[in-house]
């Protein structure tokens, strides 16, 4: 599966490169689970806004994920 295929594990969407790569970061880099920023937010029991403020830090940070 292309990572332009990538859908949420809960409900479906297809995913941005951000959501898929927030998936690897936060959960594990060999993870097949990946979220919507949504149903993330949902499943760590946070903010979506916190999950997007982590991205940008992350983005800030140089980390490859997120290129």
């Amino acid at each position: 599966m292309s990572s332009k295929a990538k859908k949420c594990i809960e409900c479906g969407k297809k995913l941005k490169k951000d959501e898929v790569a927030l998936s690897k970061k936060l959960i594990d880099l060999d993870t097949e689970d990946f979220y919507c920023l949504d149903c993330f937010a949902t499943y760590l029991e946070c903010e979506k806004n916190d999950l997007e403020i982590k991205i940008k830090e992350f983005k800030e940070e140089g980390c490859t994920l997120f290129l």
